[in-house]
């Protein structure tokens, strides 16, 4: 019986953090009552037991608050079309989570103002490990582990939770017939609920290549802020669901470094975890044009100040 538990927490934590990275459900049943020290988690995750004297303030501050930090990476191919941050506070159970935009400019060597330059390029060359380190440069945030999940997961989720209700803020049109499949979306204005291939298509748009139809004001950002609404809507939806079906249907396309103890254990922290625990923020910053390409440049100092905000640092 131990045995089923300790499989049931596994798929259950990555169903509940896959469903981040979809983004579905946070919060969900676990049939414990076992009790998990926030302290003995960020341990056994981070490795972390004692602040060293050479610490950043906001190394201090992760382990003062014995905060767990998640990178979340949906993909498209070789591609992370979805980037984002979970920082979890196991003491209060509150998530922040960053996103950060695909088009982000990162330093490169070898590279100047390229495509190459673009964050989502990095895990195709550079891996997970190579992806981790570029968030840091930008972020200052230490990645403890990551979490990802491709479209099919995508996919199989919003129909596992039938569906996901959205407020569409225009008719999406677009088409790429290279694209691998290739893509026609047609999605009109209003409220509805939308299911796989039509949430899939939903969460790429852009822009449009239609004459008479638009796109986000405010290109990738616009993107982010509709993904965020997703997710908002789709984590009250899964809360109302009971998981099994999720689990089965989502398992299959996680992957992750966090061992059986570590999900377990962070599995279980995240009992009474709700909505209002979880707070989106998006990378301070804004699009330029360079050499042809549009970026997203962060802001250095605007970073620093939310992240120091997230972590209740003060600055001097």
């Amino acid at each position: 019986m131990e045995d089923f538990k300790l499989k049931y927490f596994f798929k259950v934590f990555f169903t509940s953090l896959a469903c981040f990275v979809l983004i579905i459900a946070s919060g969900i049943y676990l049939y414990s009552e076992k009790n998990v020290d926030a302290t003995d988690i960020f341990n056994i995750i981070t490795g972390k037991t004692e602040e060293n004297p050479n610490d950043t303030p906001l190394e201090k501050a992760i382990l003062k608050k014995g905060r767990i930090n998640i990178l979340l990476l949906g993909l498209e191919h070789e591609r992370t079309d979805t980037i984002m941050v979970a920082s979890y506070d196991t003491k209060t159970k509150k998530v922040d989570m960053i996103s950060i935009p695909r088009d982000t400019y990162c330093e490169r060597d070898g590279f100047v103002n390229s495509a190459n330059n673009k964050i989502n390029s990095v895990y195709t060359v550079k891996g997970i490990e190579g992806l981790e380190e570029m968030v840091k440069s930008i972020t200052g945030i230490t990645v403890d582990k990551y979490i990802t999940i491709d479209y099919d997961g995508v996919r199989a989720a919003v129909d596992a939770v039938d569906g996901v209700e959205v407020e569409v803020p225009f008719h999406m049109r677009y088409t790429d017939p290279y694209s691998d499949p290739p893509l026609d979306i047609d999605i009109p204005e209003g409220k509805q609920v939308i299911y796989g291939d039509t949430a899939m298509e939903f969460l790429r748009f852009r822009k449009t290549n239609y004459k008479g139809y638009t796109g986000y004001a405010e290109g990738d950002l616009g993107r982010i802020k509709a993904q965020q609404d997703f997710v908002k809507s789709a984590i009250k939806k899964a809360l109302s669901f009971k998981l099994p079906k999720v689990i089965s249907e989502v398992y299959p396309y996680v992957g992750t470094d966090l061992s059986l103890a570590e999900s377990t254990s962070l599995g279980v922290s995240s009992l009474g975890m709700s909505t209002e625990n979880v707070t989106f923020h998006v990378l301070p910053g804004d699009t330029e044009t360079r050499n042809g390409l549009s970026f997203y440049v962060a802001n250095p100092d605007e970073v620093l100040n939310m992240i120091y905000e997230i972590y209740e640092i003060e600055l001097d």
